[in-house]
């Protein structure tokens, strides 16, 4: 990858419906020369999907909160994976250095249905503690996998 796949990729991110021939003129080449080069990072699977990202509020998910997960022993990721996979308020996670096993990010419709969640995991085997945090406001975000 050089400096101008890297430069169609972040076009890409800020909108991957922008048209080959709007990145050819930010990037000096033309829109068949784009698409070449954009079919070739797929190809190769460094751009692994175009996709849409919803506004969380508006799909009604206003409410979020990270999660410090702590195990009793020791937990493959693996078991951590399937077990978080399983419980749909869960958006991401992943493990972590510290004292948690575990930091997980969840989004529900409100604090009650936000609970029920955080029962799910902290009833899963192995499962020993949660300390969570509710987001007031978000301040940055950048949403891209």
């Amino acid at each position: 990858m050089d400096t101008l796949d890297r430069s169609i990729i972040d076009r890409l991110r800020l909108n991957s419906r922008v048209s080959h021939g709007e990145i050819g003129e930010i990037v000096g080449l033309s829109a068949s020369a784009v698409k070449r080069r954009v079919d070739k990072l797929v190809a190769e699977g460094v751009i692994r999907s175009f996709t849409i990202l919803v506004d969380p509020a508006a799909d009604g998910l206003d409410t979020e909160a990270y999660v410090e997960l702590f195990c009793r022993g020791t937990v493959a990721p693996r078991e951590l994976q399937r077990m978080l996979a399983s419980v749909p308020e869960v958006v991401d996670a992943g493990t972590v250095t510290g004292s948690a096993d575990a930091i997980v990010h969840m989004r529900a419709r409100d604090i009650a249905s936000l609970e029920i969640a955080l029962e799910k995991v902290r009833l899963a085997p192995n499962v020993d503690h949660t300390r969570s945090t509710i987001v007031l406001s978000r301040l940055v975000s950048r949403d891209h996998a």
